[in-house]
């Protein structure tokens, strides 16, 4: 009888565990000092680049993504350094042409990357095909990926089917991608099994804690062939994330599985992170949890914590539970695509505009069109007809590789970026966010890059040392009004910002201070003067009067103004676009008629409380 296979380990406290739990905020400072550690451990693979995190770095943080690849490759000599990449997505959020995938994956192999997990969100084998043979040119290790989730027409046929076309691809490892955790032990079982009858390559297996199963899915997978597991340092692990390494050691220790993994080693760089956390507090959500409702909406690991900090961000935290009901309609409506990075963007945000526009559809975000076009790929399965028919009318969708019908792209990408460029590493993170990455790059060169701040707590707390309620009910001229507040703006502004929710609908009010009086101790009899409502938003914008108002369903930035003064326009013509949640939404003409004014630019932050742009009605 043959002797099975040693277990090998991937580490993911330098990826997907904080991006679970604190919204992929860790900064490379925080991680190098740890890197020695980490190194000598053993790990199989230490997950360290690509997703959410080449946006945070650029977005949030303000670091070079490139920098930190290096920084890691050389603080990391003895371990292999794994990255997730989206295959013909990369990592951004549309297709790219070939030879930017191919320049992509070249230097991420030159920074430091042996490891690609490649993955596409439709499970399209077409969108994979390039970047793995790029992998192989570079001489790294290519990991074929399967996006698991379950629907009427995901089925263990269906992925071993695509798992059979990675392998004749020229993968050299097959990982199961359980990015929501919607793995059950059985259906791990059915899996596995079926992989290791039908393929001849080592099974990886990637679950999510989010259900609570992971860690049984991992010893069930690894009972009936697989070889391979990731795991997250207990600073970061369970709930949204993955199991405990820890806790994976210790279970399969003395075993025929047991990893040779040393447990205290691992506890040290636990005791590390767990110190390392507490800085990141703002951005801790309480939506990273076990939650068995995870079976229904499936909204993976690394989404979660992000959703729920932008809803806060909108002032619509109460609104997620309607959010997380809405995502498995909007799945259904689009031919039950898998949930992972970027259709769980695109199903999300999608999600939030039906719920906070009060009506399904009523706009329909630039992804989901592109989607119903076919330019991510081909749908697991029929699409909704009269939404497809909303989103675009009938124009024919594309059935070709989408790729197949872009250009090369580098030689003008170079050109639009040799202002600010200054490496080729420069020109791809310029491709990946053309709007952030630029003025990333420009603030760069201006010496001029300042990261979101990172809140003290203590300081935070102290100057909240009264408590003030949070959740009230108003009544005024004899009609109740129910009242949450779901965050607010820095306190010390002239005009601060509260977001509420009256009666289930998100509000913004600006709170103006005219007088204060003093909350240290004893009764209150001090007041101010009252002042009427404005006619302006806190942006010196109009309100919006009447139907000629051009106003936005969510908070965002306008990427695109479509409409200049003196233009006729249509009811439900594209006016402006608006990018929210990282997706892009055309916002359409409220009327026909002709634009007399236009209050934006592009670059400028809007909310729904303003007029955009106005026409006058016919």
């Amino acid at each position: 009888m043959s002797q099975t296979p040693k277990v090998h380990v991937t580490e993911l406290v330098l990826r997907d565990g904080h991006q679970c739990h604190i919204a992929t905020r860790m900064r490379t400072e925080d991680m190098l000092p740890i890197c020695s550690k980490l190194d000598a451990i053993g790990f199989w693979s230490l997950e360290a680049w690509g997703g959410a995190t080449f946006d945070a770095c650029v977005r949030y943080l303000k670091e070079d993504p490139w920098e930190r690849l290096q920084k890691l490759r050389k603080a990391l000599p003895n371990s292999r350094i794994q990255m997730l990449l989206r295959g013909q997505n990369l990592l951004g959020y549309r297709h790219y042409s070939d030879d930017v995938v191919q320049a992509f994956v070249q230097k991420s192999a030159d920074n430091g990357v042996d490891v690609f997990r490649v993955f596409d969100a439709l499970n399209d084998t077409r969108n994979l095909e390039v970047s793995i043979q790029a992998v192989k040119k570079a001489g790294k290790h290519a990991e074929g990926t399967i996006s698991y989730t379950t629907s009427p027409v995901h089925d263990v046929a269906h992925f071993v089917g695509i798992a059979q076309e990675l392998e004749a691809m020229g993968s050299d490892t097959i990982a199961i991608k359980d990015m929501a955790g919607l793995l059950t032990p059985q259906a791990t079982v059915d899996l596995v099994k079926a992989l290791r009858a039908n393929v001849n390559l080592p099974i990886h297996i990637h679950s999510h804690s989010t259900s609570g199963l992971a860690s049984m899915n991992l010893l069930r997978a690894l009972e009936n062939g697989a070889v391979m597991i990731d795991t997250c340092s207990a600073a970061f692990s369970e709930g949204a994330s993955h199991p405990t390494t820890e806790s994976m050691i210790a279970a399969l220790q003395g075993t025929e599985f047991d990893t040779g993994l040393d447990i205290a080693a691992v506890q040290e760089v636990t005791a590390y992170f767990r110190e390392v956390r507490k800085k990141y507090w703002q951005f801790e959500s309480e939506f990273s949890g076990v939650d068995t409702r995870v079976l229904l909406n499936q909204v993976p690991g690394g989404m979660i914590s992000n959703l729920s900090n932008q809803l806060k961000e909108q002032g619509a935290l109460d609104r997620m539970d309607a959010v997380l009901a809405e995502i498995p309609l909007v799945r259904k409506d689009l031919g039950y695509i898998p949930l992972v990075t970027p259709t769980s963007q695109i199903v999300g945000t999608q999600a939030v505009l039906n719920v906070m526009t009060g009506q399904r559809y009523k706009s329909i975000t630039n992804e989901v069109k592109n989607y119903f076009l076919g330019q991510y790929g081909k749908a697991p399965s029929a699409v909704n007809a009269e939404v497809k028919k909303l989103a675009i009318g009938d124009a024919e969708p594309i059935t070709c590789r989408p790729a197949d019908l872009l250009t090369p792209e580098m030689a003008k990408l170079t050109s639009e970026s040799e202002r600010f460029a200054q490496s080729e590493e420069d020109v791809l993170t310029f491709a990946m966010f053309p709007d952030i990455g630029k003025t990333f790059l420009q603030e760069r060169i201006a010496g001029s890059l300042q990261p979101e701040p990172l809140l003290d707590k203590a300081a935070v707390n102290a100057s909240a040392s009264r408590f003030a309620p949070s959740e009230f009910k108003v009544t005024l001229h004899g009609e109740t009004f129910h009242i949450n507040l779901t965050g607010s703006g820095h306190a010390g502004e002239e005009k601060r910002p509260f977001y509420v929710s009256i009666d289930g609908i998100a509000e913004e009010v600006i709170v103006e201070t005219l007088s204060e009086i003093e909350v240290s101790g004893g009764s209150n009899n001090g007041g101010g003067k009252k002042k009427a409502a404005s006619g302006t938003a806190k942006s010196g914008r109009p309100r919006p009067s009447h139907a000629g108002h051009v106003t936005t369903s969510m908070p965002g930035t306008v990427v695109a103004v479509k409409v200049k003064a003196g233009d006729k326009v249509t009811a439900g013509d594209g006016v402006l676009v608006i990018e929210a949640m990282k997706m892009e939404n055309e916002i359409q003409a409220a009327a026909t008629g002709v634009v007399v004014a236009v209050h934006v630019v592009k670059g400028d932050s809007v909310t729904p409380d303003e007029s955009l742009l106005e026409i006058q009605p016919e």
